[in-house]
């Protein structure tokens, strides 16, 4: 039996009825999460870009746009993707390195709504989308992530798995559905050579190309039905190593949606261990540029892959700087949304704090990733004093969790564009989701733009 005929089984096979209660609640913390991202990123310039475009090319109104109005569900699926991913707030899980919620979430709200499904139904397909990609991307990480964006590339299996269920595909189907995502399943890390907007564009059309994907499958359009282990697909393509178990490895009986990260610094997580360091350092005692004769970031090659940028010249750059980052949160004692500024990037003490920074590959934290997203930071004091902390699991992590109230303070910290009563009435509905025979209250705050 191939790979994409056990994931349809499954996805065939998992009913809300199966899912443990934890589960049932956390993936209803994922929806706000993704809710609270995408609504802060809906006002950001590729977004108002993306949104132009739909609105250009219009379509049948089936599914409403966090920007506001209705298109067709795979555009509302393009946009709403876009939006969740430019905050840098979205979650993320480690071992695959995937933003599951910007690219399942989308698609499977766009075709709940659509389809005018249910909350249960709603979950019941996030759960199945989430472990699809995450298990398609612990299969081909680290050698897939050098190149590839794993968010959108392994993110289009889960999108096709949410939207293939949502709309009760038989085995035959879901297979073909898959194997039309794996063919389009595409994204470069080139873009953060020069902080291209490629990076909203990328779980946009992953969110897209997964509902096409199962809309193609439905109408018995013909997929390869072996994706993913074929001599030419998705694994020998597009990793220079992968791990077939790590597909079906107990499958059906745990859920990789209850391993899944929640960020709380609004820049890439890559970053946020070190952050970690300098906000506690900032909190127990006051540091200022003067104090300090060096920094040395110890971590894994990835995050100096990603991050490793002593001189960003945009705000999304600094994002992208575990120099800027580490300088930054502890000067400021913080590292969110509107930490990241133009005045916050020039100035004059945080750039010179950054050039005093050095970052290096640890080895028993290499040794340890991606299953712990470690750092250690050494800060040499003028005084003479040393410091050193370490971190394996940033905030937000399984291991040192978000409470729900801190989840619920980020949704309101991020949707400042709505109203106190819009807030409440979001949020309270997202929280009993279960109950809902339909999803289209969920965007009652978007029909008023």
């Amino acid at each position: 039996m191939g790979l994409s005929e056990k994931l349809a089984d499954y996805i065939i096979d998992t009913d809300y009825e199966d899912l443990p209660k934890e589960v049932v609640e956390f993936t209803k913390l994922c929806i706000i999460d993704y809710f609270s991202s995408a609504i802060a990123g809906a006002s950001q310039y590729p977004v108002q870009k993306i949104d132009e475009l739909v609105k250009e090319l219009g379509g049948t109104p089936q599914a409403s746009l966090i920007t506001g109005g209705e298109t067709s569900v795979t555009h509302a699926a393009l946009l709403n993707g876009a939006a969740s991913h430019i905050m840098e707030q979205d979650d993320i899980h480690k071992a695959s390195i995937i933003h599951a919620a910007t690219v399942v979430i989308p698609s499977a709200l766009a075709v709940a709504e659509w389809k005018n499904l249910s909350g249960k139904d709603v979950i019941e397909s996030i759960v199945i989308g989430y472990e699809v990609c995450y298990r398609i991307g612990e299969a081909v990480t680290p050698s897939h992530y050098y190149y590839w964006h794993n968010t959108a590339t392994c993110g289009t299996f889960g999108a096709a798995a949410a939207a293939a269920k949502l709309l009760g595909l038989d085995k035959k189907q879901i297979i073909h559905a898959l194997g039309s995502a794996g063919t389009q399943a595409a994204g470069l890390w080139e873009f953060i050579e020069d902080g291209a907007m490629s990076k909203q564009l990328h779980p946009g059309k992953a969110a897209m190309n997964g509902v096409i994907s199962a809309l193609l499958g439905e109408k018995n359009f013909t997929g390869a039905s072996q994706i993913l282990e074929g001599k030419r697909g998705f694994f020998e393509a597009m990793s220079e190593e992968y791990t077939l178990s790590n597909v079906t490895e107990r499958l059906g009986e745990e859920f990789k949606i209850l391993e899944n990260s929640f960020k709380v610094h609004a820049s890439c997580r890559h970053t946020h261990h070190v952050m970690d360091l300098m906000i506690d350092l900032a909190k127990e005692r006051h540091i200022r540029l003067e104090d300090v004769e060096s920094i040395r970031v110890k971590t894994y090659q990835v995050a100096i892959d990603i991050t490793d940028n002593p001189e960003p010249d945009t705000i999304y750059a600094s994002k992208f700087s575990m120099q800027f980052c580490t300088a930054v949160s502890l000067l400021k004692g913080k590292g969110s949304v509107d930490t990241f500024n133009e005045d916050a990037l020039w100035d004059e003490a945080v750039r010179a704090l950054m050039q005093r920074i050095e970052v290096s590959v640890d080895e028993d934290i290499q040794n340890h990733y991606p299953e712990k997203w470690g750092a250690i930071a050494e800060v040499n004091l003028t005084s003479g004093e040393k410091i050193q902390k370490e971190i394996d699991f940033p905030k937000g992590d399984p291991e040192n969790k978000l409470s729900v109230d801190e989840i619920l303070e980020k949704f309101r910290s991020l949707t400042t564009d709505l109203t106190e009563n819009e807030q409440h009435v979001l949020s309270t509905n997202l929280l009993q989701l279960e109950n809902a025979e339909s999803i289209e209250p969920l965007f009652e705050f978007a029909k008023v733009k």
